[in-house]
């Protein structure tokens, strides 16, 4: 059997962009915002980090010592080179791993931060599976997708099913923070124009029409960009429905 190439066509993609997802960088400061002032005693985990846009944005906005883990070598190699160019490769530290078996002991860092990917894991495993790594008294910033009205539409329903992702309201996220061990702070829905349109579903449309002209005669690599342009055509169409919502949460003892 001729193997799966469509993730090989999905990093191809996502390579490219400045973000692998929904983000921009006020967002990723408010949220830290809400946060008391790191210094350079304090470690932050950032899990998913992809190439690292918001890895970059904590290292310039506080002193903390960063480290970055994401299972796609390339995107640490970026990361990697965009903190020496910016003179951080002293506090930012790139690591290739998988966040479902992620290596450092308990009560390793002070924050565990996930722009996100939490979804890979699924948000209350993902908070169940996370806490472990904090200090007592630390704190797990996440950006997670969530319904944004009730009833979303079954062609919308459709898409986030057969992607696998975890699907669920804002208030169901909510209700999973208690019982997973940690007091919510606040959260606050990531805005549309910023980080959706002009950080995600711009540079990922060019990147697709790029892709569809190198990979025009093959039709498993088609398919992988038809599946990306549906997604914008769907927010698009439903730009009010959903989106991703930032979690801000301290850990209870």
């Amino acid at each position: 059997m001729a193997k799966d190439k469509s993730w090989d066509y999905f990093f191809e993609i996502y390579e490219k962009l400045p973000r692998q997802g929904p983000g921009d960088a006020r967002s990723t400061l408010r949220a830290l915002d809400l946060l008391p002032a790191l210094n350079d005693s304090q470690t932050i985990l950032d899990v998913g980090c992809g190439s690292g846009a918001q890895t970059i944005d904590l290292a310039m906005a506080t002193d903390a010592r960063i480290v970055a883990v994401d299972n796609h070598p390339p995107f640490i190699d970026q990361l990697g080179r965009r903190a020496a160019d910016l003179g951080l490769e002293d506090r930012v530290k790139g690591q290739v791993g998988d966040m479902n078996d992620l290596p450092f002991p308990d009560g390793s860092f002070d924050v565990v931060w996930s722009e996100g990917s939490i979804f890979i894991m699924g948000f209350s495993r993902g908070l169940a599976s996370w806490r472990r790594l904090l200090k007592p008294g630390g704190f797990l910033v996440v950006s997670e997708f969530c319904w944004l009205r009730d009833n979303p539409p079954a062609e919308l329903w459709e898409m986030f099913r057969d992607g696998g992702g975890d699907v669920g309201d804002v208030q169901s996220r909510r209700a999973a923070v208690s019982p997973n061990g940690y007091r919510l702070l606040e959260d606050f829905v990531l805005p549309s124009s910023v980080g959706w349109w002009e950080n995600y579903y711009v540079p990922l449309a060019a990147c697709l029409e790029e892709f569809r002209k190198t990979h025009e005669k093959d039709p498993e690599a088609l398919d992988v960009a038809f599946s990306c342009q549906h997604e914008i055509d769907l927010y698009r169409k439903y730009p009010d429905t959903f989106g991703y919502v930032f979690f801000v949460m301290e850990r209870r003892e």
